[in-house]
């Protein structure tokens, strides 16, 4: 890995490939493409619940720590913003049916692991599920107001009017990635959290599979 490449440039050539793949699953192509009923789309946010309970659980608890700290932005946190969607899309039934799927549930573990033992592999999550919702996830959101007519309650996951304009938030988002690449991690580091950065796409990519599982045949056809 370059000593003299910026850790966020290194970090995102790295993760090409398998956000490719994940982009291109057969659940997010039905999801994009309008072919999903709505309660399906619910499924993915019951999934968020649990991945995302994990990592910003990990920013409670990391939030002061002199490398990654930085990291935890409250105006990031989606918490709040799935339990209304869900309040929204599945109504009182919707604190019935929470359970994770078993990929979800060893994609929250992992999460959880890397807050417990490894602050860097808490970062390589962090980087791949935030950094991605600013970015593709605004076309899920375009989806849900173009095909479902949700513009509020029910899409507030892919809402960061708190964050402010999203360009500059990203630049300072890759700067810190660049400036603890620079000063507080060495290429072994680096190279470990690009390495868990891959793996944080493929436990995506695993519980995107499982829930085109959970999904009509029919529906996943193009």
């Amino acid at each position: 890995m370059s000593e003299h490449q910026p850790f966020s440039q290194v970090l995102r050539r790295a993760t090409a490939a398998a956000h490719e793949r994940a982009h291109h699953s057969g659940y997010m192509d039905a999801l994009l493409g309008g072919r999903l009923a709505l309660d399906d789309y619910a499924t993915l946010v019951v999934q968020y619940r649990h991945v995302y309970g994990a990592l910003e659980d990990g920013a409670d608890r990391l939030g002061d720590h002199p490398v990654v700290g930085g990291f935890a932005v409250d105006a990031l946190r989606r918490r709040d913003a799935i339990a209304a969607d869900l309040a929204f899309l599945r109504g009182p039934r919707g604190a019935d049916d929470l359970a994770p799927l078993p990929a979800t549930a060893r994609y929250a573990a992992r999460i959880r692991a890397m807050v417990d033992e490894w602050p860097g592999g808490w970062v390589a999550h962090h980087y791949t599920r935030y950094l991605g919702d600013l970015a593709g996830g605004q076309a899920v959101r375009g989806l849900l107001r173009r095909t479902y007519g949700i513009t509020g309650d029910g899409a507030r996951f892919y809402d960061f009017a708190a964050l402010g304009p999203v360009p500059p938030f990203r630049a300072h988002y890759r700067a810190l990635l660049d400036a603890a690449g620079l000063e507080a991690w060495d290429g072994v580091e680096r190279a470990r959290i690009a390495d868990e950065a891959c793996h944080a796409f493929e436990l995506n990519i695993a519980m995107l599979a499982e829930l085109a599982g959970t999904v009509p045949p029919e529906h996943l056809a193009a």
